[in-house]
């Protein structure tokens, strides 16, 4: 089944961001788009893709014994 593409505003959306942000990942090369004529969209994929990619997970403390 082929990816759904996503407009940069709906990119924007499911991000929280303003519409300049995945902008700025297009014009940086930093995420996966498609030209359809004068329009960019962004495959689904490539959006978890960039989303998985720049995830942090939680670090894991080690409590210290006490001796």
């Amino acid at each position: 089944m082929a990816d759904r593409l996503l407009s940069v505003e709906e990119v924007a959306e499911r991000l929280g961001t303003s519409v300049r942000f995945p902008r700025r990942l297009i014009e940086e090369r930093r995420i996966t788009f498609v030209k359809v004529g004068r329009h960019v969209r962004i495959p689904e994929s490539a959006l978890d893709a960039y989303v998985t990619a720049n995830t942090v997970l939680p670090m894991v403390r080690q409590l210290r014994a006490v001796a």
